[in-house]
C-alpha cells in the first residue's frame, strides 16, 4: 500500500502540471499519450487502493479562469466524461438502449444562452463550476444565430472550434501564432478568450450543439435525436452523430476512424449518448462525470521503430525545435517518419538518443508523436551551434521546461519577416510560401538567402513527408515560384525590404534612373534626392544597403534566378506627370483603390497615404465628407475629386498630350 500511495503522490503533481501548462499557457510539457497513460495509471491505483488524495486531476474539472473576462457561475456544473478505449466497452455501457455517437470535438465548450429569440449570453466551461462571459466573442463566430424563432428560455452547450483549414490560413497571419499555439484548440482558446471580440471575428470560430439542457414547452419526445433536429431548423449547426446501437456499434466506430482524415473540425475520440432522455437523467452523475455519455478515446495504432537522427530546427524567436527522425513506418494508413519532440526536457524525459528503439503513434489519429523509448539510451550532441548561422546556442529553462535557442541576432531564421516580404502579393508573389512554411523550410536549412527559394524542387522528398505538405501542395508552390521567376523590377526592388522603399517609391525610382539597375545600385544621395518624393533618409537609407557586399551578393545570386520584364510606361504617357494623388473611401468605377493606384502610376503620378502640402488632388467620392482627410486638404487648399471628376481630369491631360 505504502509503495501505491508514493507512486500516487509522484503522479499528481506531473499530471496537474502537464494539464495546467496545456490549458492555461498553451503550451505542452508532455503528449496527450503520455498524459492518458499516467492518468490512467492513477486511476487504477485509486481504485485499487481505495484513497483519492487531495489535489488528484480525476477529481477535478479543468482549472480556475485566468484572464479578466467576467466570471459567472453554472447553472448546474459541466462535467466532463468518463472514458474508454474499448468499443467492448461501449456496447456494454450502451446496453439495450439505442444511442447517438457523434465526435468528440477539440475546442473550446461554450454554454448559449437565448431569451426571446435573442443571444442574451455566452459563457466558457472554465473549471465546469465557474466560466468566463464571452458574449460580445460569441456574436462574432462566424455561424452562430443571433435571433432565433424559438422566444422562450433556452440554453444550450457546443463547442467553439477553429477548422484544420482556417487554422493553416489564420496561424500564419498571426504575429508568432507558432510560438504561441500549437495546435487548432489553443489556437481556438485564445480566440474565443480575446478582450477584443473584433480579433474573434477574424479568426472564423466555428460553434457546433453538442447538448440541448433548456427549452421550455417543446415536445422532444423524449429524445436527444429531436432535440439536435430541433436545434438544425432554430439555426444551429450541430455536431455530426449517428444512430446507433449494441449490435452495430463496431462499424459506426469503424466508419468515424474512416472519416477522420476528411474531418475538417478537430476531434480527439468519439462521444456516445443515450438517445432516450428521461433514462439518461434516471442513472444521475458521479463526482465527476454524468452517466448519459461516456467518451472514447482511440485506440492508438503503434508502431516500433529506430530513431536516425535529430534534427534542429530553428525558429524566428531563436527557438531551436527538436524534430526526430525515424525509420519510416506506417501509421493509420500513412507513412511516417518525423516527430516533433518539442523541447530538451521532452527528450530527457524519453531519455531520447540516436540508435534508440522507439514507439510511435497519431495523436487523434492524425499528428506522429512518439509513445515510448524503449532503449533509452540518453541525450546527447545537443548542437553547440545553430543549423542555421552556425552562431552560439544556448539551453535557457523557463517554467521548468528546457530548450534550445540560437544566440545570434543576425540568424536568418530570425530574419523570416524580410522573407515574409520577398514573397509577399506585391514583390515576387509566391503563393504557398506562408510566414509558417518559410520558417519550416529556413529551420531544415533549404533557405540562406533570396535565390535559394528557387531552388527548393531540390528537397522534394523531404518536402512532401513535411505536416501540412503532399504532392499537390509541393506540385503548387513549385509552379507558383516559376511563375514569380518573371518579375518586374520594382517588384525586385520592394521585396529587397530597403528601409522605407514602399512599391510607389521603387516605381518612381525604376522610371527616373529609365530601369536601369546597375545605375540605380551605384548612386550617391544627392542623385536619389532627385527623385520625386524620395528625401534624405530614404536615400541614405538606400546608399547603406547597397554599400554592403552581402546585400550586393545575395542580390547578385537572386538576378541569375530571374528574368526581369521592364514595364513600359512610357507607351502609357505621362499625362499625371509631377502629381500627387491620395485616396480614400470606397471607389466605383475600379476593382478596389489598388487599382485606381496602378492607374496613376502608369500615367506617371504618384499615390501616396496622407495629405500633405505636396499632395495635388485627394479622390474620394464623397467630396462633402467632413472625414479627417476631407478636412486636411480643404485647410491646405487641395481640390477633391471624385472619381467622375478624376476620370475627366485624365481625359482632359491626354487630349492636352495629343
Amino acid at each position: 500500500m505504502e509503495t501505491e500511495i508514493q507512486r500516487m503522490k509522484e503522479l499528481i503533481p506531473q499530471l496537474r502540471q502537464a494539464a495546467k501548462a496545456y490549458y492555461q499557457e498553451s503550451r505542452e510539457i508532455m503528449s496527450n499519450f503520455e498524459y492518458d497513460k499516467l492518468y490512467d495509471e492513477l486511476s487504477a491505483l485509486e481504485a485499487k487502493t481505495g484513497i483519492i488524495l487531495s489535489g488528484s486531476p480525476t477529481q477535478q474539472v479543468g482549472y480556475q479562469v485566468l484572464s479578466e473576462l467576467p466570471k459567472e457561475t453554472h447553472e448546474e456544473p459541466m462535467l466532463s466524461l468518463d472514458k474508454t478505449k474499448s468499443v467492448e466497452d461501449l456496447q456494454q455501457w450502451l446496453g439495450s438502449q439505442k444511442g447517438l455517437l457523434s465526435w468528440k470535438m477539440d475546442g473550446l465548450t461554450v454554454v448559449l444562452t437565448y431569451e426571446n429569440g435573442t443571444l442574451a449570453k455566452a459563457v466558457t466551461r472554465g473549471n465546469g463550476e465557474i466560466g468566463e462571459v464571452i458574449t460580445p466573442n460569441a456574436r462574432a463566430f462566424s455561424n452562430i444565430p443571433l435571433t432565433i424563432a424559438y422566444k422562450g428560455q433556452l440554453i444550450i452547450r457546443g463547442e467553439a472550434v477553429i477548422t484544420y483549414t482556417d487554422f493553416e490560413r489564420i496561424n500564419e497571419e498571426i504575429g508568432d501564432a507558432d510560438a504561441k499555439y500549437k495546435n487548432p484548440r489553443n489556437l481556438c482558446s485564445g480566440s474565443v478568450r480575446q478582450l477584443n471580440s473584433k480579433i474573434t471575428a477574424e479568426r472564423s470560430v466555428h460553434f457546433e450543439a453538442f447538448a440541448l439542457v433548456k427549452a421550455e414547452g417543446v415536445d422532444f419526445k423524449n429524445s436527444r435525436k429531436e432535440q439536435f433536429l430541433w436545434l438544425k431548423n432554430q439555426g444551429f449547426e450541430v455536431v455530426h452523430h449517428e444512430e446507433v446501437t449494441a449490435a452495430d456499434l463496431p462499424d459506426k466506430v469503424a466508419w468515424f476512424a474512416e472519416q477522420i482524415e476528411h474531418n475538417d473540425i478537430p476531434s480527439d475520440g468519439l462521444v456516445l449518448l443515450y438517445d432516450d432522455i428521461a433514462y439518461g437523467d434516471s442513472l444521475g452523475r458521479t463526482a465527476k462525470f454524468p452517466r448519459n455519455a461516456i467518451a472514447f478515446k482511440w485506440q492508438d495504432e503503434i508502431r516500433e521503430t529506430t530513431l536516425s537522427y535529430i534534427e534542429w530546427s530553428p525558429s524566428r524567436t531563436g527557438l531551436i525545435n527538436p524534430v526526430a527522425v525515424f525509420e519510416p513506418v506506417e501509421l493509420e494508413g500513412t507513412t511516417v517518419s518525423r516527430a516533433s519532440v518539442h523541447n530538451i526536457s521532452i527528450m530527457e524525459g524519453l531519455k531520447l538518443g540516436v540508435g534508440d528503439k522507439i514507439t510511435v503513434y497519431k495523436a487523434n489519429m492524425i499528428i506522429p508523436q512518439i509513445a515510448d523509448n524503449l532503449t533509452r539510451s540518453g541525450v546527447r550532441d545537443i548542437p553547440k551551434i545553430c543549423p542555421v548561422c552556425g552562431g552560439a546556442t544556448e539551453i535557457r529553462q523557463t517554467n521548468d521546461v528546457k530548450s534550445l535557442y540560437c544566440t545570434n541576432p543576425e540568424c536568418q531564421a530570425k530574419k523570416i519577416k524580410s522573407f515574409t516580404l520577398f514573397v509577399s502579393r506585391d514583390a515576387l508573389n509566391i503563393d504557398g510560401l506562408s510566414e509558417a512554411t518559410l520558417e519550416k523550410f529556413i529551420g531544415a536549412g533549404f533557405i540562406h538567402e533570396y535565390a535559394d527559394i528557387f531552388h527548393l524542387s531540390g528537397h522534394k522528398e523531404v518536402i512532401t513527408e513535411m505536416e501540412g505538405f503532399g504532392q499537390k501542395s509541393y506540385d503548387n508552390l513549385i509552379s507558383s515560384i516559376e511563375t514569380a521567376s518573371h518579375t518586374t523590377l520594382p517588384r525586385l526592388i520592394y521585396g529587397l525590404g530597403i528601409a522605407g522603399i514602399g512599391l510607389a517609391n521603387a516605381k518612381m525610382l525604376c522610371r527616373h534612373f529609365n530601369y536601369d539597375l546597375d545605375q540605380m545600385r551605384h548612386c550617391n544621395v544627392e542623385e536619389l534626392t532627385a527623385v520625386d518624393g524620395i528625401g534624405g533618409v530614404l536615400a541614405q537609407a538606400w546608399v547603406d544597403y547597397f554599400a554592403s557586399e552581402k546585400n550586393n551578393e545575395v542580390l547578385d545570386h537572386l538576378l541569375q534566378e530571374l528574368h526581369i520584364e521592364k514595364e513600359q510606361t512610357e507607351e502609357n504617357g505621362t499625362a499625371f506627370a509631377g502629381m500627387t494623388f491620395v485616396i480614400t473611401g470606397s471607389v466605383e468605377h475600379f476593382a478596389n483603390r489598388k487599382e485606381l493606384q496602378a492607374l496613376i502610376e502608369s500615367k506617371g503620378g504618384k499615390a501616396t497615404g496622407s495629405v500633405t502640402s505636396k499632395t495635388t488632388y485627394l479622390i474620394n467620392n464623397d467630396t462633402q465628407s467632413s472625414s479627417s482627410k476631407n478636412k486636411k486638404a480643404k485647410e491646405l487648399g487641395i481640390p477633391i475629386l471624385s472619381e467622375e471628376d478624376f476620370l475627366n481630369l485624365l481625359q482632359e491631360k491626354e487630349k492636352g498630350e495629343g
